[in-house]
């Protein structure tokens, strides 16, 4: 079997692109990874197209050869997306590998142990506060439009959901300027403390006492600032607080102030990037994005990351295809903390990989097919397509912009 052609899709989602990636074979089977990045999509998808002349004419089954072959091509430039143009490759090898035996990936990891993955619902409240009529769900008008929201988390049988500092509105608007617009001192004022605990008791109202709620403050808070807001949080139910700084002495020192777990760790690669934060004990929880870290190298994270008594948790802000692969790592590892999904997203996310999830008791069966057990529909793909010079509408309405 050999490589014939590696052909990439960057996809309309709503607010941000994904991206794909279709390894051909000369024996007609085609095997697909995700690679999405939200801001620089044709980046990354260059950095295929450049890879793809080391590839054709190799047999995609050799998928840790092939691997290790790009890495030192690219080991001068570690990281970002080298690191996620690899990923995607890698995952779209697996897949044909699985298919070409007939059986899910996860089987050539030793076979599943579990049969069943619990779920937080992401994103909760902020992808309507950003696009609630592409949704198609109400809008973030009023703190009790997060109770109802709670209650719909409720009822939909998840045990978790994870939201973002949004205040409610018309339009909504957010605070947090780690990835642009207004200023970049990563601080956070009085008033926005008493948004966030008045945020986290109305989704309290909502859920009720036996349901975890996780706020994300991604990049936007220095030490300082996050440790105020986990102590504002402290009074919650919390799943955890997210946070994410390249210096693992900071998180640390913020772990050691604060009661509520601390996850963090979705923007690293590889163990080399993982190990230092472990043993600086910055963290809880540990996310794990195998969009942008590839299948093995993913579970080698996890698997170091048992070895210091840490669960992790993929991150998954993606398709379905991506929420496939997230699964198949589940099924492989034994120290998983709960995992991502996002529920309010385009109307045409079921239709990329044929139809829509059966959601169990808040959370999904390990799929069972061969590959990752599912394939993305390449003309839905084709028909909703994320056009060269579009830029990503992340920040919410009413947020300043530089």
């Amino acid at each position: 079997m050999k490589i014939t052609e590696i052909e990439t899709f960057v996809v309309d989602a709503g607010w941000r692109p994904w991206q794909f990636v279709a390894v051909r074979t000369d024996e007609g089977l085609t095997g697909y990874g995700e690679i999405s990045e939200g801001r620089t999509p044709f980046g990354i998808i260059g950095a295929v197209e450049d890879f793809e002349p080391l590839l054709i004419g190799r047999d995609p089954r050799e998928a840790e050869a092939l691997y290790w072959d790009l890495y030192r091509v690219a080991r001068q430039s570690p990281g970002g997306m080298a690191a996620k143009a690899i990923a995607g490759i890698e995952l779209a090898l697996w897949d044909i590998k699985g298919k070409a035996l007939g059986v899910p990936v996860y089987e050539l990891f030793g076979g599943p142990i579990r049969e069943w993955q619990r779920l937080y619902w992401s994103h909760c409240g902020s992808s309507r506060a950003r696009n609630h009529e592409l949704c198609g769900k109400p809008p973030i008008d009023s703190y009790e439009a997060y109770t109802r929201l709670g209650e719909e988390v409720l009822e939909r049988g998840f045990t978790a959901l994870k939201t973002n500092l949004v205040i409610p509105g018309t339009p909504a608007r957010g605070y947090g300027f780690g990835f642009g617009g207004g200023p970049p001192d990563q601080d956070i004022p009085v008033e926005m403390l008493h948004a966030i605990e008045k945020q986290l008791a109305a989704f309290t109202e909502g859920v009720g006492p036996n349901v975890e709620i996780a706020i994300d403050l991604n990049f936007h808070y220095k030490p300082e600032a996050v440790v105020k807001i986990c102590r504002i949080a402290e009074q919650f139910q919390m799943l955890w607080v997210e946070s994410d700084m390249y210096e693992p002495d900071a998180l640390r020192e913020i772990r050691e102030s604060i009661s509520v777990p601390l996850t963090s760790g979705e923007n690293l690669y590889g163990i080399r990037d993982f190990r230092p934060y472990f043993e600086a004990g910055s963290m809880d929880n540990v996310m794990i994005d195998i969009p942008w870290n590839g299948f093995a190298r993913s579970r080698d994270v996890a698997m170091l990351a048992e070895s210091y008594e840490l669960n992790v948790a993929p991150h998954n802000y993606y398709s379905h295809l991506s929420t496939h692969i997230a699964l198949h790592l589940c099924a492989t590892i034994p120290n998983v903390r709960i995992m991502e999904i996002d529920i309010d997203d385009v109307p045409w996310k079921d239709e990329l990989t044929g139809g829509p999830l059966e959601f169990k008791d808040g959370g999904l069966m390990i799929p069972k097919g061969a590959g990752w057990g599912v394939n993305l529909d390449e003309d839905v793909a084709r028909k909703y397509v994320w056009e060269r010079g579009r830029a990503p509408g992340f920040q919410l309405a009413g947020t300043p912009k530089p």
